[in-house]
């Protein structure tokens, strides 16, 4: 996944707002994870995450993303 649309970006922007977890599949692998901020790392868009039961810090990257949706 290259981009986001604008209704992928509203809705990853509405879950880092409200805390609210998203499902990230990468490379075959889904992450559960609560979004903290949107930023930039060396050029690359990312989300920096937080996994909700262990606490561990996570970056995203969002070009290595195959899909994301965020969980209600």
């Amino acid at each position: 996944m290259a981009q986001l649309t604008h209704a992928q970006y509203d809705a990853l922007e509405r879950a880092v707002a409200d805390r609210s977890r998203i499902s990230v599949f990468r490379r075959g692998a889904e992450y559960i994870v609560v979004p903290l901020v949107l930023t930039a790392h060396g050029g690359r868009e990312a989300i920096e995450a937080r996994n909700p039961l262990t606490g561990d810090g996570i970056i995203l990257y969002l070009e290595d993303i195959d899909a994301i949706e965020v969980v209600r």
